[in-house]
């Protein structure tokens, strides 16, 4: 194969075999010209480089806002890209420029770019865009404005439909049936790299098969760090991103089955249907356009201690199945993490889906993320607790906390010190304490050791009080804090 195609303000572009782990940030810049996207960050965290990304969607498309900056170029393959450049000029601004101009929503101008890509694509209702105008800036960071205009510009957006035809079409005719699979030689070191992205999960079991050691990526929103800010040489890249298949999520009585390339913001509504505090979870999980593209399969293969979604699934007793050519296995998910940065998985084996059990509506579920700030950051301690209840009796508990370990972890002497005793301020505090026995936590940038254990028993503490506070004073609390 040449490499990539796709299409950008509807004309097809096909820049040949590239370095597979290159950036599309990089390629807009230097190769296209095209630099109104800005490198703010590099690791997908202030949305300077905010673009669209559309593709197929049954007779339709579906675009949603990316970070161009851990965007691998080859993953754009098939798709459609919009840029700040695909909307108004300098003499013929676009709606969404022209308020921004008129709410004086832009200072310095180096963010503006990205945050006017995000408006535009809730000005098209694309993906991922709706919600209040803050969870749709929330991936966005500006050092001048306050927000206030660019939030009051968000407010007023009424979506339209946007005429893809010809995008349509387009599309359709530089579609593959098979693989992308190219080789490109580093001209500066003389090795080579390859991006291979199958079709079809049995075409990736076989080419996991052969190739056991190459990197899996799905939205690239980890893995893309390892190259933009570690400088690491990865030298096979497997995308999953266009395997339907994976991107299949199944809801039934039991619970739901997520498969491994199912995007947050896909999963969003679904997760919120079996418990109110998983969608609340995911609404807080980076910003809109890493959950445009990250997948709950990549965080969980990855095995990151301060993930936010798998402490909540273990609590809520989520399995996961593992493919390794036509055979599987499955296991409970805390299983799967064995120490920092090691995961049960053989080589050429592969997370498949995850199975999430629907709570008992008698069941007390609580999850709970603590981050220096609300949106986008990482978590200094994501707690995730549920408790099966017979009246006022704690049967079983699961407690499962991120950061406070190598791994997402299991609490059990907390989990102990509930079962079988009522729930009760009691009960909780002896929980709380017991979390000494089950956790020696680090000391790094997002706490001391000593704050997240403190933290971590109070999220426990807390639980009475919410359960035992009037109406009105959780109320109130919601709306002052």
């Amino acid at each position: 194969m040449t490499g990539a195609r796709f299409l950008l303000d509807g004309e097809i572009i096909a820049p040949g075999p590239v370095d597979p782990t290159g950036t599309l940030l990089d390629w807009l810049r230097t190769r296209a010209r095209r630099t109104g996207t800005k490198e703010g960050c590099a690791e997908g965290d202030c949305g300077a480089c905010t673009v669209l990304v559309g593709e197929l969607a049954g007779d339709g498309m579906a675009w949603r806002a990316v970070n161009a900056c851990i965007l691998f170029l080859p993953a754009l393959d098939g798709k459609a890209l919009l840029t700040v450049e695909s909307l108004g000029t300098p003499r013929a601004l676009h709606p969404v420029q022209q308020a921004m101009v008129e709410r004086h929503g832009s200072q310095c101008g180096f963010c503006t770019p990205g945050i006017v890509m995000s408006l535009y694509a809730r000005s098209i209702d694309a993906a991922g865009s709706g919600g209040s105008a803050a969870d749709l800036l929330g991936g966005n960071l500006c050092r001048c404005t306050g927000y206030g205009p660019i939030l009051d510009v968000a407010r007023d957006i009424v979506p339209e439909a946007r005429d893809d035809g010809a995008t349509i079409a387009a599309l359709q005719a530089i579609q593959r049936d098979a693989a992308l699979d190219f080789t490109w030689a580093d001209p500066i070191v003389g090795t080579t790299r390859r991006w291979i992205a199958p079709r079809t999960a049995d075409e990736f079991a076989a080419v996991m098969l052969r190739h056991p050691d190459a990197r899996i990526v799905a939205g690239a929103t980890d893995v893309g760090l390892w190259v933009t800010k570690m400088g690491r040489i990865i030298d096979t890249v497997v995308s999953i991103a266009d395997i339907a298949d994976l991107r299949d999520t199944q809801d039934s009585d039991a619970g739901l089955t997520i498969g491994a390339g199912v995007r947050y913001a896909e999963a969003q509504a679904a997760l919120g249907g079996l418990h109110p505090d998983l969608g609340e979870l995911v609404r807080r999980i980076a910003g809109a356009q890493v959950r445009n593209a990250g997948t709950i399969g990549g965080n969980i293969a990855n095995g990151s201690p301060i993930g936010d979604m798998p402490p909540a699934l273990i609590a809520l007793g989520a399995t996961l199945t593992l493919r390794r050519g036509d055979e599987r296995r499955t296991m409970p998910l805390e299983d799967y993490f064995l120490a920092y940065g090691k995961q049960d998985r053989q080589p050429g084996e592969w997370v498949e889906s995850v199975f999430v059990p629907r709570p008992a509506p008698t069941d007390i579920v609580r999850i709970v993320k603590l981050s220096k700030r609300f949106d986008s950051d990482i978590s200094a301690v994501c707690a995730a607790i549920r408790l099966t209840m017979a009246g006022e009796i704690v049967t079983a508990a699961r407690i499962a906390f991120g950061g406070m370990a190598g791994t997402p972890k299991r609490a059990p002497a907390a989990e102990a010190a509930l079962t079988g005793a009522p729930l009760s301020a009691a009960s909780l505090d002896s929980a709380a304490r017991a979390l000494a026995e089950d956790y020696q936590p680090l000391d790094d940038l997002r706490g001391t050791s000593a704050y997240r254990l403190e933290a971590a028993g109070n999220i426990l503490r807390r639980m009475w009080h919410e359960r035992s506070a009037p109406a009105g004073l959780l109320a109130l609390e919601a709306v002052d804090g």
